[in-house]
């Protein structure tokens, strides 16, 4: 078996690059990568020698964005346990259930959460007390054992743990470089999304090339701190949902932002409407990269690359700004149908992935497991098509279709129809219960600033883009979208607020 520890990556700009700034607050240096890596070796001989952490073992993270998160990501790894991320927009009640899930010896918390009895919060004097600790060697790993459990963000039923291994990351990582951009030192990460889900993800191939992990003070997003940090640095890149990039770009256009500090705009985790592209084109340029990931396979299946997405808002390319591009590199990705049969292109069915990034299975789920990877490929449970150049476009989730008077209907595309209204700001499709239809099509729309709701003009708008029987027989204003740790619009939520079937 090949060795490999997500640890290592830490070893080169810890050698080459050991004075120079490995994460800093605002433009604060926190550590060098000398520092870093040191620091991270400390950590993993405390956790081993004051908390008996053996290799294998699974410690979790239950904090928001902290300048010691990284530090004990790594020193989980180091010490050859298995990191648990816990969204820290979880409830504790919730977390808890996560970390005893997972069977997690040991947790690292924020300073008020309490989830285990075994916790250590980040930057608290137990913590002080594990880089007191002698430092340690790194704990020699096989490539497939577990590095990561994923515990995914679904919007219905209890989260699965997807167990991801050194293996996978480090794919995952390298696929970065190919599909998104190449890294390099003068780089900077800045992480203004959770580092327990994609931001965490996407430091991997930054760390390796000594690229700088910046936290913004107010320990969040807020756009105008974005645009300062991003103009003081020499190239910056940062991920962000479609509600973040909207926010952004809203205030890029109240002043001009030096495009060419820029590095990458990665914009994911949702549908990305082609109008949020175009806008953010228009006032950054052409640095927007959007993919198609899950957890399941991290942040690799599809990628709509940078100078794609330029070019098609240039050419005012719609069919190709609702794709999620092609598949990357090292990624087998199909659309089959129920019988798994892999269909044509222009046909709708399930989208299936193989590649080195796909999960060896769920934690303590056989049948889940089974289920999932069937056949030696990954169910994502997505609903698409391919064009005839290879390019994705998601309709929907499987469990999310429409089924109204005998035929399919996906929200997505209905979504897509409203959001082009500019009084609406977002808008979420769902299918209710009705005695006629079987299911009628319910929108709820977020209005934006003072507009008001203008049903007939809604619907006017759909009739014109749209089957009749896609369009919603009813609407409801809602001042925002209920959402997930991750993001996601939780549908059976906005369900539960229809009224039973008229």
């Amino acid at each position: 078996m090949s060795r490999a520890n997500l640890a290592g990556l830490l070893d080169g700009p810890s050698r080459w690059g050991a004075d120079r700034a490995a994460v800093l607050v605002g433009d604060r240096p926190h550590r060098t990568w000398g520092g870093l890596a040191s620091a991270v070796a400390r950590r993993a001989g405390g956790l081993r020698d004051r908390h008996g952490i053996r290799p294998g073992d699974a410690v979790a993270l239950y904090a928001a964005n902290h300048p010691a998160y990284l530090e004990a990501l790594f020193s989980i790894w180091h010490a050859g346990a298995v990191a648990v991320p816990v969204s820290s927009r979880l409830h504790p009640r919730e977390a808890a259930g996560i970390v005893a899930a997972a069977g997690a010896r040991l947790c690292f918390t924020g300073a008020d959460e309490a989830v285990s009895e075994a916790a250590v919060a980040l930057g608290g004097d137990d913590d002080e007390g594990l880089l007191e600790s002698e430092p340690i060697a790194p704990v020699a790993r096989e490539a497939t054992d577990d590095a990561w459990i994923f515990f995914t963000s679904g919007t219905t039923g209890s989260p699965k743990g997807a167990r991801l291994s050194h293996a996978n990351l480090l794919a995952m990582a390298a696929a970065y470089t190919a599909d998104v951009a190449e890294v390099a030192p003068r780089d900077a990460l800045v992480h203004v999304a959770a580092l327990s889900h994609a931001s965490g993800l996407f430091s991997l191939p930054f760390v390796a090339r000594g690229a700088a992990q910046v936290l913004p003070p107010s320990g969040g997003f807020a756009a105008t701190e974005l645009l300062d940090l991003v103009a003081t640095g020499e190239r910056s890149t940062f991920f962000v949902p479609p509600t973040l990039l909207r926010r952004l770009t809203a205030q890029a256009r109240a002043a001009p932002v030096a495009r060419e500090r820029f590095g990458t705009i990665i914009v994911g985790a949702a549908p990305v409407p082609p109008a949020d592209l175009r806008d953010a084109v228009a006032a950054f340029g052409p640095c927007v990269w959007n993919g198609y990931g899950q957890g399941e396979s991290p942040c690799t299946i599809t990628a709509h690359g940078k100078a794609d997405i330029g070019a098609a808002v240039a050419a005012g390319d719609e069919h190709a700004l609702r794709s999620v591009g092609v598949a990357r590199a090292g990624m087998r990705v199909r659309v089959s149908d129920a019988d798994d049969r892999e269909l044509p292109p222009g046909e709708v069915g399930e989208v299936l992935v193989d590649g080195p990034t796909v999960m060896s299975g769920y934690l303590d789920m056989p049948e889940a497991t089974a289920a999932a990877l069937r056949g030696g490929w990954l169910h994502t449970g997505d609903l698409g098509s391919f064009d005839e150049r290879g390019r994705l476009t998601l309709v929907d989730r499987a469990k999310d279709v429409i089924i109204s008077g005998g035929e399919n209907v996906y929200p997505r595309e209905v979504e897509d129809v409203l959001e082009l209204d500019p009084a609406v700001a977002e808008a979420a499709v769902v299918g209710v219960p009705d005695p006629e239809w079987g299911e009628r099509v319910v929108a709820f729309v977020v209005l934006a600033g003072d507009a008001v709701l203008d049903e007939q003009a809604l619907d006017g708008r759909c009739l014109d883009a749209i089957a009749r029987h896609k369009r919603p027989r009813e609407y409801h204003a809602v001042a925002e979208l209920p959402r997930n740790s991750a993001g996601k619009v939780l549908k059976p939520k906005l369900r539960e607020l229809v009224h039973a079937p008229r």
